[in-house]
């Protein structure tokens, strides 16, 4: 890697693949440093806030349809009346914008192109023009996604895993334009994060510190990096399942319609071919970020580093042998069934493994319970128990009765709400000293997290019971199934659905503390959780190619804590013996 002559010399000029593309130095115009910049740490904020605005509207959705399971026929305060085909649309259209809108481009995107170069030690991405461009496909994407709510017929209402012949045939969803919308937004997030995941892998096998070494990387850019390349081997067949779903839509073709010799399943396959390492793609960055904050408010050296790494490899393997226990009613031959009940318990392994060499990282520290430190918590905690829950739908026997009942969705909840909530929140109140430069109140922080963790747990606990009880979901009124109408298991869905409210409540505690921070906050230092990885040699905020006049050296790895040879407790990554 080469180093800079001046802090004016552009690094790394002569290994990037696109001249480097880099802002200029003197005065730029809002759209040249805000709009079309190719600063990492700008497409990061791009990406942060683009999902925070996704993510109001999937709340916005969420609330509206809980609203009508909890007391059928009302008027939804700010929404109106929610019709049957409305239901299915914001059902449809949350699920899809939390995980691919929201998980995706904050838990990936913004926390990868953000931490990558500035914990590697370098100035930027060595591809930053294609990572401008990732961000405006990914932009675009969103928009077409939200146009598809407003063209005739509303948004597509065939749920987020868009099963044919529904989302096929326009006679049956119902939304002939929506859903080929809807098909085309996915289509383009899609590419988006195939380019951005070439620049996250490259920039990390290419770009790192000198003296760097593969394994003195932090585990938050392994967990990236494998999440990268996860999402690259596992997408290419649901794009083929796309453009083939396309087809079927606006060509008049039959891949996915069994009148004229299509075959449905072969939609399942493909989609859940992705489907469940996609999971892996948003887990493993939320628990690289869990263990920076573990280790750092522990005071502890992360606790078997490579063992982490190689059961995150390991189980990103596994996730691609998985797929099927998504089909265990759906026609597949018993014994195939039998082979994906056993990968799947297989897989539950590792992930158990992980979480439980994070609490024997934290066994014997000394414990800071900071409001970073208490999202990081909670995600081990909360992800254990959706984990648990995962269980028993491997199990092909015991799937047959909870298949697509409301215990799907509350163990659903409980896996990917620790990922995209949890981790999310544990991530940004961490790094935001460093991308703002300020503290964010702690006090406001902890009222947020108890008023958020609480709520969540209160929400899906009842959801769990109405499963078990039966109940199924994607059912617009529960009105028309009179055995599941009975007072109790409505009590159930009004407690979920308050707790709703009050969860989502406690969300404008968090949009005020952060903006006001940002703005108004204690001014941070370079290095306010005294903490070991390079970013946080850098200033803070950091300035344009991260580490001007010279680019750190490494002598060792990022979780050197109360080391016995030393009277801080921290030693840097770039502080010389």
């Amino acid at each position: 890697m080469a180093q800079p002559e001046t802090p004016e010399t552009e690094p790394h000029s002569e290994h990037t693949g696109d001249d480097h593309g880099h802002d200029d130095h003197h005065e730029q115009s809002f759209v040249s440093k805000y709009i079309l910049s190719t600063d990492h740490k700008m497409i990061a904020m791009q990406y942060m806030f683009t999902g925070m605005i996704m993510a109001l509207i999937g709340g916005f959705m969420v609330y509206a349809f809980r609203t009508q399971l909890a007391y059928p026929g009302i008027s939804v305060p700010g929404y109106g009346t929610v019709s049957a085909g409305e239901y299915n649309a914001l059902v449809t259209n949350h699920g899809t914008i939390m995980i691919f809108w929201v998980a995706m481009p904050v838990l990936i995107a913004a926390f990868g192109n953000y931490l990558i170069p500035l914990m590697l030690g370098c100035d930027d991405m060595v591809f930053p023009r294609l990572n401008r461009l990732s961000y405006q496909i990914f932009l675009l994407s969103a928009i077409v996604l939200v146009v598809s709510f407003f063209v005739p017929g509303g948004g597509f209402g065939g749920a987020w895993t868009a099963y044919p012949p529904l989302s096929a045939k326009a006679e049956y969803s119902l939304t002939p334009l929506g859903s080929t919308l809807w098909l085309v937004a996915v289509a383009l997030e899609f590419v988006a994060f195939l380019i951005g995941g070439i620049n996250f892998v490259t920039t990390a096998m290419n770009s790192r510190a000198p003296g760097m070494k593969m394994f003195d990387m932090p585990i938050v850019i392994w967990m990236i990096v494998i999440a990268s390349i996860l999402f690259m081997a596992s997408v290419g067949p649901l794009i083929a399942g796309a453009v083939m779903l396309f087809f079927d839509q606006n060509v008049g073709t039959a891949f996915f319609d069994p009148d004229r010799g299509g075959d449905p399943m072969l939609w399942q396959h493909l989609f859940w071919f992705f489907g469940h390492p996609e999971v892996y793609v948003v887990l493993l960055p939320a628990c690289g970020i869990t263990a920076e904050i573990l280790t750092v408010f522990s005071r502890k050296k992360m606790f078997a580093y490579k063992t982490v790494i190689n059961t995150a490899l390991g189980t990103g393997i596994l996730s691609f042998f998985v797929w099927a226990h998504h089909q265990f009613i759906s026609g597949i031959d018993p014994r195939m069934a039998n082979v994906f009940t056993i990968t799947t318990v297989i897989i539950s392994i590792p992930i158990a493994e992980m979480m439980f060499v994070y609490v024997a990282t934290l066994y014997g520290g000394s414990i800071t319970f900071s409001t970073p430190m208490l999202w990081a918590l909670s995600f081990v905690v909360e992800f254990l128990l959706g984990g648990v829950t995962g269980l028993f739908l491997g199990a092909s026997g015991a799937d047959i009765y909870f298949h697509d009942t409301y215990f799907v969705l509350a163990h659903f909840h409980y896996t990917f709400v620790p990922i995209a909530i949890l981790g999310t929140f544990a991530g940004i109140t961490f790094w935001f000293p460093k991308m703002f430069g300020r503290m964010m109140s702690d006090k406001w922080g902890k009222i947020h997290f108890w008023g958020t963790v609480i709520p969540f747990n209160l929400i899906f606990i009842p959801l769990f019971m109405l499963g078990a009880a039966g109940q199924h979901r994607r059912i617009y009124s529960y009105e028309n199934f009179p055995e599941l109408a009975v007072p109790a298991l409505q009590d159930l869905r009004i407690l979920a659905t308050n707790s709703l409210y009050v969860m989502l409540a406690f969300q404008v505690i968090f949009l005020i503390n952060f903006f006001y921070s940002a703005f108004k906050g204690k001014k941070a230092s370079k290095n306010p959780w005294d903490s070991n990885t390079l970013e946080w040699t850098a200033a803070s905020p950091p300035p344009h190619g991260n580490f001007p006049g010279a680019m750190p050296n490494v002598y060792r790895g990022p979780y050197e804590y109360s080391h016995p040879d030393r009277e801080d407790d921290f030693w840097p990554q770039d502080e010389p013996a």
